[in-house]
């Protein structure tokens, strides 16, 4: 370990992470860290990223997507069947609204 003062390294460690969180690859790598966190599965996270990424309107109601530090109604969200485990399951990229209402009526 480079520092042997532990509260030293994990200053560093907060301080990295945060410095990668602000670029392109360390935001792509947290928002897929964080699918598969949440059960999304998907043959190809790279493509999948990309599609979300360049996803301009809610698959459902049309309206512009947004991508925002705050969650607000039209904040990108990637929809998924949490009760499939065992293959694909992502459904649609969705604004949040769209997102938080009934799962049941959203189609692939």
């Amino acid at each position: 370990m480079p520092f042997k003062d532990k509260q030293k390294y994990k200053e560093y460690q907060k301080e990295y992470h945060y410095k990668l969180r602000q670029t392109d690859k360390g935001r792509k790598y947290g928002r897929i860290v964080h699918w598969k966190n949440r059960g999304v599965i998907f043959s190809d996270y790279d493509l999948l990223y990309d599609i979300y990424i360049n996803t301009e309107f809610c698959n459902l109601c049309k309206v512009k997507l947004t991508e925002d530090k705050i969650i607000t109604k039209t904040t990108r969200c990637l929809d998924h069947d949490h009760t499939i485990t065992d293959c694909e399951n992502v459904r649609n990229i969705l604004c949040h609204s769209c997102n938080a209402k009934d799962k049941s009526k959203h189609k692939k």
